[in-house]
């Protein structure tokens, strides 16, 4: 998959590349599978943008596979950690708790784009061994949203038929702000997340 939201955008979460040789590998790679895909791309292609000899790139990582394991695992993380703190951090209401949950997703998407097509569309060309941790983190994140909407029904705030639709058709929508969000710097941050919060709860409220 190709991209061209790698400009002016952060590409890493604060700290999550290490520092030196190390930062500069993750960060070309993210870069280079963003627009030319896994596929695409060379180990030479990546110590070349990181301004390294392939030699020296195998110092930090065993292989291209490794780089891309660790940025998608980085993804995962920073996405599922934005949804625990949005928990943590309101009430016991499902629909806030949908609201948070959806902004935190959203916000997620908006903040870091390229790291997030990368997670997101990458993570295919990984061995089952090297998805595995990613692949946990991601359940766990879907889990959230299932148990808020598990709990949103239980009480009679929600009325989903098909709990697995409408759950993918949110997951989903949220993702794909990483694509285009970037090409609109109209839209502000705060309105994104809160315009998909509302869809949300429209989606899943009972109607009166």
């Amino acid at each position: 998959m190709t991209t061209d939201v790698t400009q002016a955008v952060a590409l890493l979460p604060e700290g999550a590349a290490g520092s030196g040789s190390r930062a500069r590998i993750l960060e070309a790679g993210l870069e280079l599978f963003a627009t030319r895909g896994y596929h695409g791309t060379s180990i030479r292609d990546i110590a070349s943008t990181a301004g390294l000899q392939s030699a020296s790139l195998y110092g930090h990582f065993s292989s291209k596979e490794s780089i891309l394991a660790e940025l998608v695992l980085v993804g995962h993380e920073a996405h599922h950690r934005a949804l625990t703190l949005a928990l943590m951090e309101c009430g016991s209401d499902p629909v806030e708790q949908l609201r948070a949950l959806v902004e935190a997703h959203v916000g997620a998407h908006a903040d870091f784009p390229v790291l997030a097509i990368v997670a997101n569309h990458e993570l295919m060309h990984l061995t089952p061994e090297a998805a595995a941790p990613a692949e946990a983190l991601r359940d766990q994140s879907l889990n959230l949203l299932m148990t808020v909407v598990g709990r949103g029904m239980a009480s009679g705030a929600f009325d989903v038929p098909e709990p697995d639709i409408i759950l993918t058709a949110i997951s989903t929508m949220g993702s794909s702000v990483s694509l285009w969000h970037p090409t609109r710097p109209d839209i502000s941050r705060e309105t994104l997340c809160r315009s998909f919060a509302d869809l949300a709860v429209r989606m899943v409220e009972r109607k009166t």
